[in-house]
């Protein structure tokens, strides 16, 4: 039985976070997890992660631009690492994703995972650049 569309984002999450504080690659972390993953990692998953994580200064950059009332380095890391994923998801996989959908899926990651401020920050932030998007149109 496949993923599904959820599983797969918090995968990617997971490990883009973990990656935050840890060295080794993310096919390392993957290994070192195995065991303990309740479905096994898939490629999509390990290539996301790898692309979000070679592309975070550029990810951040644009977070960082819609981010009005914090610094990139005062943003918490599990905030930071659910907007790096939404962001490069809605710049670079929205041929197979709709926007709307990146950011709900964000927002309900916040929501499992960050601080309940945290939520409306991440809404906001993402908010703000799919407005931008639009815009550009």
């Amino acid at each position: 039985m496949g993923l599904t569309r959820h599983e797969v984002r918090e995968s990617e999450f997971l490990l883009i976070y973990e990656k935050m504080f840890r060295e080794e690659s993310v096919s390392e972390l993957i290994t070192l997890h195995e065991e303990d993953f309740e479905y096994k990692c898939s490629e999509e998953i390990e290539s996301t992660a790898n692309e979000v994580i070679e592309r975070s200064g550029e990810l951040d950059g644009i977070i960082s631009q819609f981010s009005k009332k914090r610094s990139i380095d005062r943003i918490p890391r599990v905030n930071l690492a659910i907007l790096r994923l939404a962001v490069f998801e809605i710049l670079y996989r929205k041929d197979k994703v709709p926007v709307n959908a990146v950011v709900d899926e964000a927002v309900g990651l916040a929501k499992a995972y960050a601080q309940e401020s945290d939520v409306k920050f991440v809404n906001g932030v993402l908010g703000s650049f799919t407005r931008s998007l639009k815009a550009d149109e």
